[in-house]
């Protein structure tokens, strides 16, 4: 039933290894369906794009256990193969526990797990590290066999399988040196693949190197999905049965299209949040601040994901048309929803990676600029009510950001803030028609937010097509708590 691929650690190869089966697979004709554990936008992107399917995350934090296990059952069965491509190192989770993590998935979801380990400065002490791995448990991990990163030689090869061989685990094959091993990254992690523009040739390449390299005979078993269950229920559908606080409003005349940021600055976005838009009646349609665009005809809602609108701050500021049609919506009533890197969009202002300032929409009282990491489970607790939240409830979202905010006017806040080693402390903005926070919220796990939404944008009139849309000077909404973290 499909397996999880892990590691000792981030940096190991369980990415390389995933994309070199997907490629593999592909090029077999063979419909490979990828996962990933935990809160991830760019590993599930590459995923994607190479194995021709989309990747689905699977994090029991975020969603819930059961969430979990209907999303890989139903996505999982309707491929040829399934592979679960893990987070960080095997044992790690929230804060110091494994709750959360590959090895909790993997014992949820009974998956054999195949250790991906960078060996490139290691012998005998292979066995050791394996073997801790191996026995480490709870959760209990049932280890079906390594697969090397970094092999130098026919005789580090031969000295690293004895090792195995030692504590009687398989050896499932080695990423060898090779330039298309060698990923590119920033700092949020692996370049998006649009920025990849050699992505078809490497492609190529992983396929060959997978079929050269790794023990297909043995690893191709442990790709197998589950069996297709007669009656499931697809996931979007079980969600929102399951779990809507009221029926979903009537929205009346076919689905009312909503605006989603989606350009190379605006691009974290789980795939279910289109999915379960469209099922409460609401249209996706994307729109690219970057390229200066008009919201689109009669929009009644505003999305704006997380990305890296920082790399994009010049651009972005001299789109005053988009600009302008943001602070239009705001000022006109339209529902705005932005996290993390759309939250950025809202503000006064936005400094590059060099410190440069430009401007931005205005709509929300900060200056953004280069600071420390922010990272790791948030709980989060509202504390007033807005557009999406209501007092006193609580959501699990996360949090990965470099830029913080300076200069924020007002006090108070959306929610509070918590987590492992983190002080607690008030976050986020809201008005009657905004909901603004660096929290990534995956909305199978609160699916209140898009029902909300939806009720929202079927209450709002449609945004009405000016000719003055460039003009970025319109009146924000007023905010009756402006918050800063």
């Amino acid at each position: 039933m499909a397996c999880l691929i892990a590691a000792p650690s981030s940096g190991s190869g369980k990415t390389l290894l995933s994309l070199c089966l997907a490629a593999w697979a592909r090029a077999q004709g063979r419909r490979l369906q990828p996962f990933k554990v935990g809160p991830d936008y760019l590993d599930p992107q590459l995923l994607s794009r190479v194995s021709g399917l989309t990747c689905r995350n699977l994090d029991p934090l975020l969603c819930g256990p059961e969430w979990l296990e209907r999303c890989f059952a139903w996505h999982s069965s309707r491929a040829d193969l399934a592979l679960v491509e893990g987070v960080m190192g095997l044992f790690d989770g929230r804060g110091p526990s494994s709750e959360g993590s590959s090895a909790a998935v993997a014992a949820q979801l009974e998956l054999p797990v195949v250790l991906v380990v960078e060996a490139s400065r290691q012998a005998g002490s292979l066995a050791a590290l394996v073997r801790g791995f191996r026995d480490h448990g709870p959760p209990p991990v049932h280890l079906a066999g390594v697969v090397l990163n970094q092999v130098g030689s026919e005789r580090h090869h031969a000295l690293l399988r004895e090792a195995l061989a030692s504590i009687a685990v398989p050896l499932l094959g080695v990423l060898p040196h090779h330039p298309s091993l060698e990923l590119p990254s920033r700092h949020l992690g692996l370049l998006p693949p649009g920025e990849l523009h050699d992505l078809e040739l490497r492609q190529e390449q992983w396929a060959e190197l997978a079929a050269r390299h790794l023990d297909l005979a043995r690893l191709e078993p442990l790709l197998a999905p589950p069996a297709r269950q007669a009656g499931a229920e697809n996931p979007i559908h079980w969600c929102l049965r399951a779990h809507l606080e009221a029926p979903l409003p009537e929205l009346g005349g076919g689905p009312l299209p909503v605006a989603i940021a989606s350009d190379a600055a605006f691009h974290f976005r789980y795939p279910e949040a289109g999915e379960l838009l469209a099922a409460v009646g609401l249209e996706p349609v994307p729109w690219s601040p970057l390229a200066d665009e008009a919201l689109p005809p009669g929009c009644r809602a505003v999305l704006l994901p997380g990305g890296y609108p920082e790399l994009h701050a010049a651009q972005l500021a001299a789109s005053r048309r988009s600009l302008g049609e943001l602070t239009r919506a705001a000022a006109a009533g339209l529902p705005l929803v932005a996290e993390c890197g759309g939250l950025l969009l809202l503000g006064s202002a936005l400094s590059d990676a060099e410190g440069r300032p430009h401007r931005m929409a205005g709509i929300l009282p900060f200056h953004a600029q280069k600071g420390a990491l922010s990272l790791g489970y948030r709980e989060a607790k509202a504390t007033t009510s807005g557009l999406l939240v209501r007092p006193g409830e609580r959501f699990c979202g996360h949090e990965f950001h470099r830029w913080q905010l300076e200069s924020v006017a007002g006090s108070g806040g959306l929610w509070q803030l918590e987590g492992w080693g983190t002080p607690t402390r008030s976050e986020g903005w809201t008005a009657p028609n905004v909901h603004a926070s660096w929290l990534h919220l995956h909305w199978a796990g609160s699916p209140v937010i898009p029902s909300r939404l939806a009720a929202a944008a079927g209450s709002a009139a449609p945004l009405p097509t000016s000719a003055a849309s460039s003009n970025p000077t319109s009146p924000s909404p007023r905010f009756s708590r402006s918050a800063g973290v």
